[in-house]
């Protein structure tokens, strides 16, 4: 492959993982004039479809990642998959890693991010590792001091509600399912069920030299283990409880020696916040931002990871309603551009450049105006036009 050629002064970041996060952040490269890099498993992944200095290998593979860190000023990452021994062996090189090895164990393993959040004081649910021996006979006993359903969890590798299990109760059905998992060799935790209200994300950006800048805390809305969308702000939310959660997120980010994003996403109930899961990346959670305020996720995320100062936060309109699209029994999505852009010119449709596939993620709308349901009913119509050719049901 022919080097691009590099400008004098001008950093390279590397960015490990060739998805949409990865796709998304070289429009924000443009603008701030750097060099973004990407390691892609494919050359049709969805990143290496747009960005110049692309390197075709395998994330999880050492001699692949020491050579696409090579020239890179600054490495950073668009999923938690990177084995964390690579990257501390990147480190001992001196290659700067941001997030951090040490940073990131806590987005790479539930059990580590649990233990440590528990030993800060940070609300989280009751938890405790399933052991291998005896199992059941562990999670009963969980259940009669937390109560049924159980949530299983897989230690490492879950997103979009993959490596999640509910156990509704004692019995064969779940039985099975544990002695399955852990003959499969999955590291099990056991999570007390959370009778939560919505579900919220606190996304926060961490510079090397400490400055912290905090996104307006949004409501997700989960189908099914998916986020479907994110309103900005979240709706109804107190202003001393929007203040918590954001002091929370810059606080964890700062005990775990975050640099660049990370997203906190949390559960809201009668008793308070609880810190569900943490990423260190861009976050779906944060796609509003592209349109919906003065730094997007993806430029903010860049200007932390190589120190510059960061940017403002503030959102550019009242409300902003971000809608996933997901892929449908109709590959043909081009074809319904026209209704959808005719249909509202103020909604911003981003594609992914991947292949449709029925549940797939394939890009998402952003809708901006003044009352919540009115923008979310629009980015509703839009997303669910463009999966299936026309509007399924109102947003409740």
């Amino acid at each position: 492959m022919t080097e691009p050629p590099q400008r004098p002064g001008v950093p390279v970041v590397g960015m490990a993982g060739g998805g949409q996060l990865a796709r998304m952040t070289q429009q924000a490269a443009i603008g701030l004039g750097v060099s973004l890099r990407v390691l892609a498993g494919r050359p049709d992944d969805s990143a290496a479809k747009v960005v110049s200095d692309v390197r075709v290998g395998d994330d999880r593979d050492l001699g692949d990642l020491t050579a696409f860190a090579g020239g890179c000023d600054v490495v950073t990452f668009d999923h938690e998959h990177v084995p964390g021994p690579h990257i501390r062996e990147l480190e001992a090189a001196g290659v700067a890693c941001r997030p951090g090895s040490a940073a990131l164990a806590h987005a790479q393993d539930k059990l580590v991010m649990r233990d440590r959040l528990s030993k800060l004081g940070v609300p989280c649910p009751a938890y405790a590792h399933l052991p291998s021996s005896e199992p059941l006979e562990f999670l009963e006993g969980f259940a009669r001091e937390h109560g049924w359903p159980v949530v299983l969890k897989a230690t490492r590798g879950g997103y979009d509600g993959k490596g999640v299990w509910i156990v509704e109760g004692p019995g064969d059905a779940a039985g099975d399912l544990v002695r399955r998992l852990l003959a499969e060799g999955v590291d099990l935790m056991a999570e007390r069920y959370v009778p939560f209200r919505r579900e919220l994300a606190a996304l926060v950006a961490r510079s090397p030299y400490g400055q912290g800048a905090a996104y307006p805390i949004v409501e997700t809305v989960q189908e099914g283990g998916i986020c479907m969308e994110v309103i900005s702000p979240a709706p109804g939310l107190p202003g001393d409880l929007a203040a918590e959660a954001q002091r929370l997120a810059l606080s964890v980010a700062a005990e775990l020696g975050v640099v660049g994003l990370l997203a906190v996403e949390l559960f809201e109930t009668d008793e308070g916040l609880l810190v569900n899961e943490l990423a260190m990346r861009p976050h779906n959670s944060g796609h509003w931002t592209i349109e919906g305020a003065r730094t997007s996720q993806f430029e903010q995320h860049l200007r932390a990871v190589l120190d510059l100062p960061l940017g403002s936060t503030d959102p550019v309109a009242p409300c902003t309603v971000m809608a996933n699209v997901l892929g449908g029994d109709d590959p043909d999505v081009y074809s319904r551009y026209f209704h959808v852009m005719a249909h509202d010119p103020g909604v911003k449709v981003h594609m992914y450049g991947k292949e449709p596939r029925p549940g797939r993620k394939i890009g998402h709308v952003t809708a901006l105006g003044d009352d919540p349901a009115e923008v979310r009913a629009r980015a509703r119509h839009a997303a669910d036009y463009l999966r299936w050719g026309r509007e399924m049901k109102e947003p409740e």
